[in-house]
């Protein structure tokens, strides 16, 4: 044990990670929560810690094929207790790990509040903290207060970057009309102990599908004020008005694509499009639609989106939203133990570093965490390497994005993938280049582990 103190200033999913991996090396830790204090943001609805605000998905948990499915074991591996939580409270989801986020929630709050080494403070910190705290997190992720964030531009001297991210609305079942729609995941993919029949699918025919893109594209927006007009989206998760506007088939080639599906009710027609719902509570009484974030006005919402076959008469727990996300230059302000330049005992956790998803925000959060908690216990900080999916990940938002002739590009959020790893060192089969990436991670995070 050491009387040193960690000082962590939010409790999302990057900050409650970096909790728990400095309270378990033995650390004291002062978690700092402005939600329950009587400030929260647009987009939380509660005051629970590692609140799921947009989907309730942590994505492919596939370790064997897929980089965030790597991500996640190696996560695992390293103690995660956002991973422990999930597996503790996941729904039927395919070959997903999608979670019930309010069982989600209550689960890591409830680790963290019986922990011995953690105090939880409920209280707005807004600017960056003076010296007086020699070792601080800041993980206020992307929805970070005005004041703290233009604290960060005075200290920092770079301006902030910004995008606009989106919420997917969320559906009763029982309002949901079973004569048409039906249950299947795409080519009868199962999740563990599961079916095939993880997800609800409403078909489309050609003219309804072009009926409901008139109607996307002619709906109601939210207006964003003046200053915001020009912030970019992220790619990875475009209002579905957004997708519609870059072309009319886009939808029924992307969330809305009808491949790997067969309607029971009408077998022998092919449907045009098919719109997806995905469990999103332990009940199984509440579905969120796949890809539906939105920026549409609450009332078109309801009228556009019971144009969808099976939906016509459907309750939303939730509609979608649309909300502003702040991260920072982080290869040119942050160290390669994700300290800040100029007030080196701060770090920073999460998506404000500029990576992309839940999980991703999850895994810098035990990253952080792990390197202040060495710095307090006075050891010597050992970095995962680039081959790891952890590695990969903090690589890119310490070094950021290099072009073919060496010039620095412009840099941006991203989610993990398989072009963040290094290439391997042999020839391997385009086929099995997925498997050998992953195989190397886990080789690699195991020896890095018992190092």
């Amino acid at each position: 044990m050491t009387e040193k103190t960690v000082h962590i200033i939010g409790g999302g999913l990057a900050g409650s990670e970096a909790a728990w991996q400095v309270a378990q090396s033995g650390v004291k830790v002062i978690l700092h929560e402005m939600r329950g204090s009587g400030s929260s943001t647009q987009a939380h609805q509660t005051d629970g810690l590692a609140e799921l605000v947009c989907s309730n998905s942590f994505r492919s948990d596939n370790a064997s094929g897929s980089a965030i499915g790597v991500l996640h074991e190696e996560m695992r591996r390293c103690g995660s207790l956002i991973l422990k939580c999930a597996d503790n409270t996941k729904v039927p989801a395919g070959d997903a790990l999608a979670m019930d986020r309010d069982l989600f929630s209550a689960a890591v709050q409830d680790a963290l509040e019986t922990h011995n080494n953690i105090t939880i403070v409920r209280e707005e910190i807004s600017t960056l903290p003076s010296k007086e705290w020699e070792n601080v997190i800041i993980a206020t992720g992307p929805l970070t207060s005005t004041s703290l964030a233009e604290d960060i531009i005075a200290t920092t001297g770079e301006d902030h970057l910004a995008f606009f991210d989106a919420i997917a609305p969320i559906v009763h079942k029982d309002s949901i009309d079973f004569d048409t729609a039906w249950f299947q995941s795409r080519y009868d993919k199962c999740s563990p102990g599961g079916d095939g029949k993880d997800y609800i699918n409403c078909p489309m025919t050609e003219e309804q599908y072009n009926a409901f893109i008139d109607a996307l594209l002619e709906g109601e927006k939210t207006q964003f004020k003046e200053w915001e007009k020009d912030t970019p989206y992220f790619d990875g998760c475009l209002p579905i008005e957004v997708m519609a506007e870059r072309g009319r088939k886009t939808l029924s080639f992307g969330p809305m694509k009808p491949v790997g599906l067969t309607n029971p009710h009408n077998p022998s027609v092919k449907p045009h499009a098919v719109v997806q719902l995905r469990q999103d509570n332990k009940l199984g009484t509440l579905y969120n639609i796949v890809g539906f974030q939105t920026k549409l006005a609450y009332g078109e919402q309801t009228r556009v989106f019971r144009m969808i076959p099976g939906l016509e008469n459907a309750e939303f727990a939730r509609l979608g939203g649309i909300h502003r996300n702040t991260f920072i230059h982080s290869p040119k302000i942050l160290d390669d133990t994700l300290r800040l330049k100029a007030a080196p005992h701060i770090r920073f956790a999460g998506q404000v570093t500029g990576v992309e998803g839940y999980v991703e925000s999850a895994a810098i959060g035990l990253l952080t965490g792990q390197f202040a908690a060495s710095d307090a216990l006075g050891r010597t900080i050992s970095s995962p390497p680039h081959t790891t999916a952890l590695g990969a990940l903090l690589a890119h938002i310490t070094i950021g994005h290099i072009t073919y002739d060496g010039a620095t590009d412009s840099f941006q959020p991203m989610n993990i993938n398989f072009g963040l790893f290094p290439p391997l060192k042999t020839r391997v089969h385009k086929k099995e280049r997925k498997a050998a990436y992953c195989a190397r991670a886990l080789a690699d995070i195991d020896s890095w582990l018992a190092g």
